[in-house]
């Protein structure tokens, strides 16, 4: 389909080599005449779109890196196998990117010498599997981690006008090769094709930011406040979860809110822990290997004693953490112990903090008595009712009675015939968007999101206006001094006309440019051609 021009040899070669998996010289490429077919353009469109499929896949997977703690907390309740499957998620795409992306590179570079686009089978084959594996990736995804969807909405506030810039700038690169193949190609309705889909893709780009919307647009002085932030078990990433080496972690980075889950021994002693079992967070199989199934419940407060709760944070590392724990930090934590409510109230109430809880298993046939035995210990442990918050909904009304000053929180978005107004409400952070968290803000009612881990996520919810934050990471959240980015509408829209005018100036060069270049090729075509002819003409007489 193009005629190759005058190239340096050695570096065709070397793009031709790992292309067509041959060691080739572009000399014999051309002395064999070979051109790029209608077969092999088609494998370069299915190449260029299993690089943007991967490109999207390494975008959700950056995302999804906030909430993976979940993921790898789901595998260990269905498995019994803990592992941390970001290193894993990481990997897996880094490689899968970097393929296609060197394959799109040399398939560019070649058309920029003019050698032929002859893609080698097993580059092919891997090509396939690796749009099958995202796609397996992505279907996965869609079915058992559905919210994930949500998530990326989200980030694209946060990362919208940069994307766009970056999509614009990979667009106005890809005019060079373009522009080669224009003035090489002989068919005219390809040329016309090729042209109008650029061009149309081009125009949408230079109008994109018109569709985009991010809540950190805004003047400086019309930033919220900073999220407070809420101590998601503690600070699970310097100490073992629910312990009370956690919640005074949580304290030193300045948390306002102690988040955890309460549950009741079976001789009607709350206490802190997450799962129905004991095995993730404690040694249980080790001292009672026979019971380690059983759930939490049904383990009375004597035995919870002498379970160790803080050794396996430092055999399995659930966070990366971990691993720059100090001496005295590491030697403390293989000294916790799972801690009753009634202790964790007192720590709290020297450490000034408030308390949030939720009160498991809601479907236990025992359930009232769990919430008497709760309240009774609230009560009796003498801290201010308005520094605990409770999230339990099953006998709220009973709770509202008996402690009326303890801070009632919903897990739910206020009904339009509420009979009381909603104060405090505790939502995942993909459930409610910019609009509603201000309204909500503008109405007075305080909204805690979780879990809340990585900075983007925090400034783009900062910039919305969110009352507090549920996190893992408040060691990270709390050196934030500021959103990552603030922009004032007049200057984005300033970077917004700046940078489709020089994409539209460097399109128009690079036209400009190859087809002088095409221009100048030509003559000394015509007159190797004509040579050409003449020493057949004489070599035939």
């Amino acid at each position: 389909m193009a005629d190759p021009p005058g190239c340096c040899a050695a570096c065709a070669t070397c793009l031709l080599c790992p292309y067509s998996c041959q060691w080739i010289t572009a000399k014999k490429e051309k002395r064999k005449g070979l051109r790029t077919t209608k077969c092999d353009c088609s494998w370069f469109l299915f190449l260029f779109c299993v690089f943007l499929f991967t490109l999207v896949w390494l975008y959700f997977a950056i995302i999804i890196l906030n909430d993976l703690h979940n993921f790898n907390e789901f595998i260990f309740k269905e498995k019994k196998l803990w592992f941390d499957w970001s290193l894993v998620l990481l990997i897996a795409t880094a490689v899968l990117i970097t393929y296609s992306s060197v394959l799109l590179v040399l398939a560019l570079c070649l058309q920029l010498c003019g050698q032929p686009l002859k893609l080698h089978w097993l580059h092919k084959i891997l090509l396939i599997l690796t749009a099958l594996v995202v796609a397996a990736a992505f279907t996965g995804l869609g079915i058992k981690w559905a919210e994930e969807w949500r998530s990326a909405q989200i980030s694209l506030q946060a990362t919208g006008p940069f994307l766009h810039i970056g999509v614009v700038g990979g667009m106005t690169l890809l005019a060079w090769p373009l522009a080669s193949f224009f003035y090489r190609t002989r068919n005219t309705g390809l040329k016309v094709f090729l042209l109008l889909v650029y061009c149309t893709v081009m125009i949408a780009l230079y109008l994109a930011p018109l569709g985009i919307t991010s809540p950190c647009i805004m003047e400086e002085n019309q930033l919220p406040p900073k999220p407070a932030l809420v101590g998601h078990r503690g600070a699970p990433m310097l100490a073992p979860e629910n312990t009370l080496m956690s919640l005074h972690k949580a304290v030193d980075c300045d948390v306002q809110v102690f988040e955890t889950d309460v549950m009741v021994s079976a001789d009607g002693v709350p206490f802190l822990m997450h799962d129905e079992e004991l095995t993730r967070t404690t040694n249980v199989q080790a001292v009672f290997p026979e019971r380690a199934a059983l759930n939490s419940t049904a383990f009375n407060w004597t035995d919870l004693q002498q379970l160790d709760a803080g050794s396996w944070f430092l055999e399995r590392k659930p966070f990366h953490t971990v691993e720059s724990l100090s001496d005295d930090d590491r030697n403390q934590a293989t000294k916790q112990r799972i801690p009753s409510l009634g202790q964790a109230l007192e720590a709290a109430k020297q450490s000034n903090i408030s308390i949030m809880f939720d009160l498991r298993p809601e479907n236990h046939s025992d359930y009232q008595n769990f919430v008497n035995a709760t309240l009774g210990v609230i009560l009796q442990s003498g801290i201010p009712l308005q520094q605990v918050l409770w999230l339990p909904d099953g006998f709220r009304e009973q709770v509202k009675q008996q402690a009326p000053g303890v801070q009632q929180v919903y897990g739910r978005k206020r009904l339009q015939n509420e009979k009381e107004p909603l104060l405090h409400v505790n939502l995942p952070y993909q459930d409610m968007s910019s609009e509603e968290i201000r309204q909500y803000r503008q109405d007075n009612i305080s909204v805690n999101l979780y879990v809340v881990n990585k900075p983007w996520l925090f400034s783009v919810l900062w910039c919305s206006g969110v009352s507090s934050v549920t996190t893992n990471a408040c060691q990270v959240l709390k050196e934030m001094k500021h959103p990552i980015w603030l922009l004032p509408s007049s200057t984005y829209l300033m970077i917004w006309i700046v940078a489709d005018c020089v994409s539209f100036l460097t399109i128009l060069w690079a036209f400009l440019l190859l087809k002088k270049c095409s221009q100048r090729r030509r003559p000394a075509e015509s007159e190797t051609d004509v040579l050409l002819t003449k020493i057949n003409s004489l070599m035939q007489e």
